[in-house]
């Protein structure tokens, strides 16, 4: 034994430990890794709960969508704002539809720093023209078939439905679309041309930054507001018997300039095709944005009744609910918003339109109409789904989780998803309302879509693996919808 110095052991004894520290140090599992194996089992997950259901092949599905397309021409937004000599403004401000320069660079900065989607009609024919060959010029800009019928209908073929396609195109347009879509509607000669203005996440523009990725878009476009496709598409669809209709592009109606009666009439005849159309049908209207009051008033009245699905995303959600409830419509909300207050507002949504419309048989408040057995809202974080027990909808976990990959698969731009170039951004656990004492759901890597049921329906959410190499976030709504709708019919 050595008295003055401790024994030899101890000696060996610390050496061994700090060795094994170092060791340890040196052959630690890195944070990345976890991370990268915890993407890895959530998507082999989600992959799992999507291929449970398949579509019929020999018997392929039958979707109507309508209305309208038109050629979207995509570029970088703050590019372009640069290009144009449209600086930064300390007025962010909101505006129904764009007069000038100066309304159009206030207005993309009021939706660009929170990375709020948003679409404005430009009155200017003359400033959109600049806009459209400055767009021309600009190094990296993309055209694409647009429209959310068009795109929706691209989906749906995709994913194994036969479309019938209400909108008026160009032959070079119809030729690009699936050998299983039939177009039904005009020849016009030259598509409208849509401005998408793209950018990622962290951009700058001056001294705003943006908080996610997104897009605002603008156009001039008068032909896609008059819906001039939908007598020949109502007449194709006696023969064509669809398993569901799908309504969208009504937002072309947003802040037109229609003559006196006009869009309320174009509304009415729409309205009339709906609720004349089978009961074995469902109906799936998509939501957009939508600022003109008068307008969401004529959607509540003439189209949500008879509607019994609708898909919308984090900020078209509070603006149809504060429209039901008497407020006014809320322009731009949190772009990131917790599950809780979602699916709160989902119930509430639910709620008031099945209190509001009641359904075919027995209307509430006197007013008849479809009721509501379906919806879907689309965040970047994640998917949520109400569905009634015992409607027609089919397979809501399987939709859920095919709606989560198919976020992934358009905005990154590939149908193969590489855990890589994505993150989870959903907590590790959610409340299921904001109700105190609410029940929490933890997000289970082998499990990640999450189920459960409540008075007469069904929620699930699913986690989305966000896309952190942006190819495009526009028709990102109509993608996901499309193909969440395709395991339900």
């Amino acid at each position: 034994m050595d008295g003055a110095n401790g024994s030899p052991f101890m000696k060996y004894a610390s050496l061994l430990s700090i060795l094994v520290l170092i060791l340890a140090y040196l052959f630690r599992t890195p944070p990345d890794a976890v991370l990268d194996d915890r993407l890895d089992v959530v998507l082999s997950s989600l992959l799992r709960a999507e291929r449970k259901v398949g579509v019929n092949d020999v018997a392929r599905p039958k979707v109507a969508i309508g209305f309208g397309g038109c050629v979207d021409l995509i570029v970088d937004g703050v590019s372009l704002m640069n290009k144009m000599g449209l600086s930064t403004t300390d007025q962010p401000l909101h505006h129904d539809f764009i007069e000038n320069a100066q309304q159009l660079a206030q207005s993309f900065a009021y939706f660009f720093a929170p990375g709020a989607a948003s679409e404005r009609f430009v009155m200017n024919k003359t400033l959109f023209s600049e806009l459209v060959e400055t767009s021309r010029g600009l190094s990296g800009n993309r055209w694409a078939v647009g429209g959310n019928a068009p795109v929706m209908a691209g989906r749906m073929a995709k994913e194994g439905c036969d479309v019938l396609l209400g909108g008026s195109f160009s032959p070079d347009f119809t030729e690009v679309l699936s050998q299983h879509i039939t177009v039904a509607g005009n020849v016009v000669e030259e598509p409208d041309i849509h401005l998408i203005l793209e950018y990622p996440a962290g951009a700058s523009w001056g001294q705003y930054t943006s908080r996610r990725a997104n897009r605002y878009i603008v156009h001039s476009d008068d032909h896609n507001p008059y819906l001039d496709s939908m007598e020949d598409f109502a007449e194709k669809l006696q023969d064509f018997h669809p398993d569901l209709l799908v309504v969208g592009g009504l937002q072309m109606m947003d802040n037109f300039p229609f003559k006196s009666a006009e869009r309320e009439a174009l509304l009415s005849h729409l309205a009339d095709m709906l609720s004349s159309s089978s009961v074995q049908t469902g109906i799936h209207f998509e939501m957009a944005s939508f600022v003109d009051e008068g307008l969401m008033k004529d959607l509540l009245t003439l189209v949500v009744p008879n509607a019994d699905s609708l898909g919308m995303n984090e900020q078209e959600l509070p603006n149809l609910l504060s429209l039901l409830k008497g407020s006014n419509i809320t322009v731009l909300s949190d772009p990131n918003p917790r599950v809780a207050t979602v699916l709160d507002q989902m119930r509430e949504l639910y709620s008031i339109l099945n209190q509001r419309y009641g359904d075919a048989n027995q209307g509430g408040d006197g007013a008849m109409g479809r009721r509501l057995t379906r919806l879907h809202v689309h965040t970047l974080a994640f998917q949520a789904m109400i569905v009634t027990r015992g409607s027609q909808w089919k397979n809501t976990m399987s939709a859920t989780a095919k709606a989560s990959l198919t976020a992934n698969r358009h905005v990154c731009g590939s149908p193969d998803i590489d855990p890589s170039k994505a993150r989870l951004i959903m907590d590790d656990s959610f409340s299921v309302s904001r109700q105190q004492g609410s029940q929490r759901i933890a997000l289970e890597e082998n499990r990640p879509v999450s189920c459960w049921h409540e008075d007469d329906y069904q929620i699930c959410v699913a986690p989305v693996l966000v896309c952190t190499e942006v190819y495009q976030t526009a028709g990102g709504g109509d993608n996901i919808s499309a193909a969440g709708l395709v395991l339900q019919i």
